[in-house]
């Protein structure tokens, strides 16, 4: 009996490891190890032994279907895993095109430049803001100390919507809503589109980009002004690059300036870019006028503050030495450049 064990279990060994399909172990397992299988009908012959020898044929029978039971699972794992495979292989759709390598695009130089203008003042603790580009005449030049007979409120430099709605002229709407909502301290700039009734040229644009920058806090200064400023230019202009103010007149700010930095092509000895002067003007500030923070609910005895606005385009421009008309043409010729 142990013998005949013995030569069906490594039968069946052999066997089990021959199978190629599912189907064929199947059938063999069946043939074994089925009601009518070879070691099922040794199980059945114990009772033809003798007493005493029963319980250890017993034992080796049990112990031949678990090892042959254990064999045949494995070899189930197998031969699934290796159908899938098969499956998968032979439904596999390749979706691939043989067809020459295109290069993909790139950023527009109006996002490079934002993008990196706004890296550097987040990076300066600043937050981003966002404000409606359709506004009311409030946010847009009320509340910003623009008086009703200010030529800025002019019908033929504003889009109007009607007598209380326009388009926005200025992202500075963007700090008037935060100063309604946040209370100082308060850093943030607000990028976005604005707009004016300009016709297109180099320099001008109906609808172009700004970015607004504002800080309130307790005893904010020019000083402090000047020394983000300073760093502003230096980071993208060059790192003996200086700034300087002159005096200007913004309704929203007092004392204003208009800020303009060494010319980053001639290094100040005179070119085209800067008309012969070594200076090239990039943007707006000044000091909060108290009128405006009295309007935002901020006590000016308590808090100061400065702000600033620069237009997109007109960095862009500098740095690239391009003219709005290029920025907004898209022609394809020229963003290549920017790749």
């Amino acid at each position: 009996m142990k013998q005949q064990i013995e030569k069906l279990t490594a039968s069946c060994i052999r066997q089990i490891k021959a199978a190629s399909t599912r189907k064929v172990l199947t059938d063999i397992k069946v043939g074994v190890l089925g009601k009518s299988g070879e070691l099922t009908a040794l199980l059945r012959n114990l009772k033809d032994l003798p007493c005493e020898q029963r319980p250890e044929a017993g034992k080796l029978v049990n112990e031949a279907r678990e090892k042959l039971e254990a064999a045949f699972a494995e070899k189930f794992e197998v031969l699934h895993k290796e159908e899938v495979a098969a499956k998968l292989a032979s439904e596999r759709i390749d979706i691939t095109i043989d067809r020459p390598y295109h290069d993909v695009g790139c950023l527009h130089p109006l996002n490079k430049v934002k993008n990196e203008i706004v890296d550097f003042f987040v990076s300066l603790g600043f937050i981003v803001t966002d404000s409606p580009e359709i506004e009311t005449d409030y946010y847009n030049f009320e509340a910003l100390n623009t008086p009703a007979d200010h030529p800025a409120r002019d019908v033929q430099d504003t889009f109007y919507i009607n007598d209380h709605i326009l388009l926005r002229s200025q992202t500075s709407t963007g700090q008037i809503r935060t100063m309604e909502k946040v209370k100082p301290p308060i850093k943030m700039i607000s990028p976005g589109r604005v707009y004016r009734a300009d016709d297109l040229d180099a320099t001008h644009s109906p609808m172009f980009h700004q970015i607004e920058g504002l800080v309130v806090d307790k005893h904010i200064t020019m000083c402090d002004l000047k020394g983000i400023l300073d760093m502003f230019a230096k980071h993208f202009f060059d790192e003996k690059c200086k700034t300087r103010f002159r005096p200007s007149y913004f309704p929203f700010t007092e004392p204003s300036v208009e800020v303009d930095v060494s010319c980053n092509h001639c290094h100040g000895s005179g070119c085209r870019v800067c008309k012969g002067t070594g200076w090239i003007e990039i943007l707006g500030a000044g000091m909060v006028n108290r009128n405006v923070l009295t309007n935002c609910g901020i006590n000016p005895d308590e808090y100061t503050g400065f702000a600033f606005g620069m237009g997109l385009e007109r960095i862009t421009n500098i740095i690239y030495k391009t003219d709005m008309r290029a920025i907004f043409e898209n022609d394809i010729r020229f963003l290549k450049q920017f790749k």
